[in-house]
């Protein structure tokens, strides 16, 4: 039987915001444990809730981001369960009436383009953390610990429609949306401190088939490889599970990526097992026009409009646009070099960043935002190199100058100082390089026959030979038509 893979996502954004979403305690991570609880946050009598304004402008500006409707007023409402770290007895989130209406991503998987539309995203807080393993009792005995520093954070549940059919499309999503709260500056995507967790929700169904399966939802995937690997393995088991004359229970289920599989955590609730209903201690969020229109001004240029502008305006490829929108600070900077250098070296400077520069980055485990070099270093690099002064081979080497010189603390020298000090100016001199390359003929003759002879590659050795005897600094388009002319 062939089967169709349905699969819905929930992720829960941590907002960047320095309180909480109901309280004045700290978000900072890595605190002692218990140090960033208050009053509010451990729900001790008489205390009441007081809504982050911050928290609400983020969920706002993702909305405007995503296309999506907002609000005018939404409502907080009690979901009602009893967990140790939770100590309320209830979360405050929003149930019937969120903050973010609908709207839509757009994802890429190889060389497909899918939309994938979006439910809502909803403002709740997050519950404390259970410590289950090495924590020692008062007596010495295995025991659980609860910390609370996580209980109120500031969340927004962000949900898509179960529209996605396969691991690589909930990943190409998960991996947008990161980049997209990212780049708003609504979450600062760190998913080893768990600011951005993925719900996956997986069932199967015949291929055809209206009607969706069971589903089971695999809880906080915090890395895009758990996200991949849990949803395979889930549509396996569903698919041989069912197969094998079983049925698949809806039920809660966790990852483990020692074991690559899932397994079964709780039975799965539905909206009525937790009981909501409208938090009396919080009024109604009421968002106006001239709200909206104010974030609305504030909001950056989105990285897909961006893509489309670049290649538009520079011709250049959907990769390379896909490469420098991958994050605010690398698109900033070639933003940067676009008014140094002008539209005419547009690609030049995406080749670049894109090549050299994003190589070194990635070698030294660092983002552009953390470039010891910026775009008054980089531009008189790929100028030198469009005019003619030097090549790309010793371009990479003045370069590799200038970082080291970065990472060391004090950039002393220019671009232009490297070349009049090094004496690396490229030899564009027709007569120099004429004598150079009857030099490199009569010292390698067997090339010579072999190319006459219809060998093209004997070719490419003559030019590596004459920019060898240059040390790197003949005109390699000079040295090209040169040659040509000689040998023929």
């Amino acid at each position: 039987m062939q089967w169709e893979v349905v699969i819905g996502l929930e992720t829960h954004t941590q907002l960047r915001t320095a309180s909480k979403i109901f309280s004045g305690a700290s978000t900072q991570f890595g605190a002692d444990v218990n140090t960033q609880a208050c009053p509010v946050d451990l729900a001790l009598p008489g205390v009441l809730p007081v809504l982050n304004r911050q928290a609400v402008e983020h969920a706002i500006r993702f909305g405007l981001a995503i296309g999506a409707a907002i609000a005018p007023v939404s409502i907080f409402a009690r979901k009602n369960y009893f967990y140790p770290d939770l100590p309320k007895g209830y979360q405050i989130s929003q149930y019937e009436i969120p903050v973010v209406l609908g709207g839509h991503l757009e994802i890429v998987v190889g060389d497909t383009t899918k939309v994938i539309e979006l439910t809502r995203a909803h403002l709740e807080e997050d519950a404390g953390k259970s410590v289950h393993e090495d924590f020692i009792g008062p007596h010495g005995e295995p025991s659980s610990g609860i910390d609370l520093n996580r209980a109120g954070t500031p969340l927004l549940e962000i949900v898509t429609e179960p529209v996605m059919r396969s691991a690589a499309e909930a990943v190409a999503y998960a991996k947008t949306l990161h980049s997209l709260v990212v780049w708003l500056g609504v979450c600062d995507g760190n998913m080893q401190e768990g600011s951005f967790r993925c719900d996956a929700n997986v069932s199967v169904r015949p291929m055809g088939q209206e009607a969706f399966g069971t589903r089971c939802e695999i809880k906080n995937l915090n890395s895009f490889r758990f996200l991949e690997e849990a949803i395979q393995y889930e549509i396996r088991r569903q698919i041989e599970l069912i197969e094998d004359g079983g049925t698949v229970v809806q039920e809660t289920r966790l990852y483990d990526p020692d074991k690559q599989e899932t397994r079964s955590m709780r039975s799965k609730e539905d909206a009525q097992d937790y009981r909501y209903f409208p938090d009396p201690d919080l009024l109604p969020l009421v968002i106006d026009e001239a709200w909206i229109e104010s974030i609305r001004s504030t909001m950056p240029a989105l990285p897909a409009q961006l893509k489309q502008q670049w290649q538009d305006a520079f011709g250049l490829s959907r990769y390379d646009a896909e490469l420098l929108t991958q994050d605010r600070a690398t698109a900033a900077l070639f933003e940067e070099l676009l008014l140094i250098l002008g539209k005419p070296l547009a690609k030049a400077a995406a080749n670049w960043m894109t090549g050299d520069f994003a190589s070194t980055l990635n070698r030294a485990g660092m983002s552009a935002a953390d470039s010891p070099l910026n775009a008054s270093h980089l531009a008189p690099l790929i100028s030198r190199v469009a005019d003619g002064t030097i090549s790309n081979k010793i371009a990479k080497d003045i370069f590799a100058d200038l970082w080291k010189e970065a990472l060391e603390g004090q950039i002393k020298s220019t671009v232009d100082s490297i070349i009049e000090s090094k004496g690396l100016k490229q030899i564009s001199d027709s007569g120099e390089l004429g004598t150079l390359i009857d030099q490199v003929m009569q010292a390698n003759s067997a090339f010579v026959d072999e190319f006459r002879a219809g060998k093209e590659k004997a070719f490419n050795a003559l030019v590596g030979q004459v920019m060898k005897a240059s040390q790197g600094k003949a005109n390699p388009q000079q040295v090209n038509e040169l040659l040509r002319k000689k040998l023929s």
